[in-house]
């Protein structure tokens, strides 16, 4: 899941859902009090009202019954009795009509009504005086006392089309007395319902439950009108007490007070329940889009606080990235003082520290080249002078073989050949070809001796304490005429007091006549001929050098000088074992030969030795 997701989530469930749900809570229980004072309010209003109405109503009724009491009815002439209805009909604004009926309950006489006619009325037709007169049944009243009086059914009154309610009232003693109908219209009622329900958003409603009718409402259309069966049902004729309930279709929050003294009169005062809870309906709505609100600022913010956190860390895995690329001196820029600017800190040191790990490991990679180049090195040489021994152990096995196979022969040879000299004098032809036999024949002897002398293997040398100086001048004293018949000068640098080294006296002159051969058989064509003799001590070793100004040696041959019969001397002279056996001897010995050589300038060879 993406940081942006996750912090989406995190606002989510950290701030926004929390104070939805918190905002929600508090709405609901707010639209529960508000719900229940609008019921309270509700039945208060209604129970006031429905006291008010029946106050109305019983002030019309007893003032008719007051009235009433005033005339001896039987006894006045028929204008006094008239003008007693005409004051019954003024007793309120409510009274739209009064008639005189007989014990029976015949009318009798014109109907007095509006303001103080008397007669016939175009608006009042006897049927509506019949209609009037059938709303009482003044039988009730036969047994009754003067005064009394008597509510009858509600209708319909035919001019102004409201509610009216038929009043009778006693005239007289007896079963035989008179009485007085009142038609009582509710206009009073419904300008008191009007004033009640004034400057709220509900309505009031005077219904009838045994009529299922509304009989007068604060809204003139409702009047008249029939009552819903579900208010119907929820109506009490017995229940004291104000009553709250719900109606749907549409929703409404009503409340019902009983009428005292008129059971099956009801106050209804009811409220359209999305008026009702507007406000907190609104509320809701209010919080709803400010949690939204809320929410896109959030994610806004979150946004760009991602992007730009996105952003560094994009820098920081790009120097991871070429980390691994090996680009250690790639930095992460640092930006602000937070937890991802300690990140990026730590990101560069750690680079730095790398950068420095590497460039130490590399200085140890090259330590450890030079070391392992060194030691290879030193594996070469010991390989080469593993390689020489070999050479030199075959070669000392096959001379061996060769040297005693070819010496017998070769002794038979040259003494039958010195026999023939000795029997031939000088003007012999064949003395001349005899020479060269015996010639041939030494040199083959040479050969031989000297391929002896380099196959001698012995398991313990015999090495002592060897004067240098004097292994020097032994070995030169047995060439010393030789080389300088050849004019070469001879110079002798022997150190003094004579360095005493640990070799074998024998082997070591034999070293020394091979590198004295070497040096003369290498002046021979050149025309500066030096030899120089030299002796010394160095780092606690003894040595001998012989150099001489000769062609020297070229680099492609200088591997290979002491390999058994190998040579680069244009004038035959053996076979190539005198460096060989040298290098056998001197190793004997525990020493090396080192040699210095260039082209046309000369050699040097030196012999090492350690001190006795």
């Amino acid at each position: 899941m993406r940081l942006y997701q996750q912090l989406i989530l995190f606002m989510l469930a950290a701030t926004v859902l929390p104070l939805a749900v918190v905002g929600f809570l508090l709405l609901s229980r707010a639209e529960e009090a508000l719900t229940e004072r609008i019921g309270a309010e509700q039945r208060l209003v209604a129970a006031t009202t429905a006291e008010s109405v029946s106050a109305e109503l019983m002030k019309t009724v007893d003032a008719l019954a007051r009235s009433a009491e005033l005339f001896n009815w039987e006894r006045i002439s028929a204008e006094e009795f008239q003008g007693g209805l005409q004051l019954l009909y003024g007793q309120s604004s409510a009274v739209s009509a009064v008639l005189h009926l007989d014990a029976e309950g015949r009318p009798r006489g014109a109907p007095v009504f509006q303001a103080a006619g008397v007669g016939e009325h175009p608006g009042f037709d006897p049927k509506a005086v019949e209609t009037l007169v059938d709303a009482v049944p003044v039988q009730s009243l036969r047994r009754g006392n003067k005064g009394q009086a008597a509510l009858g059914r509600v209708y319909a009154h035919a001019l102004s089309g409201r509610a009216a309610v038929a009043v009778a009232v006693k005239l007289g003693e007896g079963e035989d007395a008179p009485f007085a109908l009142a038609e009582v219209v509710f206009s009073d009622l419904e300008a008191l319902l009007e004033r009640r329900a004034g400057g709220t958003p509900g309505h009031i409603d005077l219904v009838d439950s045994s009529s299922g009718r509304i009989l007068a409402s604060s809204l003139s259309e409702r009047r008249l009108k029939p009552l819903e069966p579900a208010l119907i049902s929820l109506l009490a004729p017995g229940e004291p007490r104000a009553r709250s309930f719900r109606v749907a279709a549409p929703d409404r929050r009503v409340s019902a007070a009983r009428v005292p003294l008129v059971p099956s009169f009801h106050v209804l005062v009811a409220v359209d329940e999305t008026v009702a809870l507007a406000p907190v309906r609104a509320m809701r709505r209010t919080v709803l889009l400010s949690t939204f609100v809320a929410l896109g600022v959030l994610l806004g913010l979150g946004a760009l606080y991602t992007r730009r956190l996105n952003r560094r860390l994009a820098d920081v895995v790009a120097g991871a990235e070429a980390f691994g690329r090996g680009e250690l001196d790639k930095r992460v820029k640092v930006v602000g003082d937070d937890e991802l600017s300690e990140l990026a800190s730590t990101f560069n040191r750690m680079g730095s520290e790398l950068e420095a790990s590497r460039a130490r490991m590399l200085r140890w990679n090259d330590d450890l080249k030079a070391r392992v180049d060194e030691a290879t090195a030193e594996l070469r040489t010991a390989q080469a002078q593993l390689l020489e021994a070999q050479k030199l152990a075959a070669v000392g096995q096959l001379g061996a073989g060769v040297a005693h196979e070819i010496n017998n022969p070769l002794a038979g040879i040259l003494g039958n050949t010195q026999l023939l000299l000795l029997d031939r004098d000088d003007k012999d032809p064949d003395l001349e070809t005899l020479r060269k036999i015996e010639q041939s024949a030494k040199r083959c002897k040479d050969i031989t001796q000297n391929l002896l002398r380099f196959s001698q293997q012995r398991s313990r040398p015999e090495l002592r304490p060897v004067d240098l100086n004097s292994v020097l001048r032994d070995a030169l004293s047995l060439t010393e005429n030789q080389i300088k018949g050849e004019g070469i000068a001879i110079v002798t640098e022997l150190v003094s007091p004579p360095m005493r080294v640990r070799g074998d006296p024998g082997h070591l002159s034999q070293v020394v006549l091979a590198l004295l051969s070497n040096a003369r058989t290498a002046m021979m064509q050149t025309e500066a001929k030096r030899l120089v003799l030299r002796t010394g001590e160095r780092d606690g070793r003894g040595f001998l050098e012989v150099e001489d100004t000769g062609k020297g040696i070229s680099p492609e041959h200088r591997s290979r000088i002491f390999e058994p019969f190998f040579t680069t001397k244009d004038v035959w002279s053996n076979v190539g074992l005198g460096l060989s056996v040298a290098w056998r001897v001197v190793s004997e010995a525990g020493g090396t030969i080192d040699v210095r050589t260039e082209v046309g300038q000369g050699s040097c060879f030196t012999v090492w030795l350690p001190k006795a």
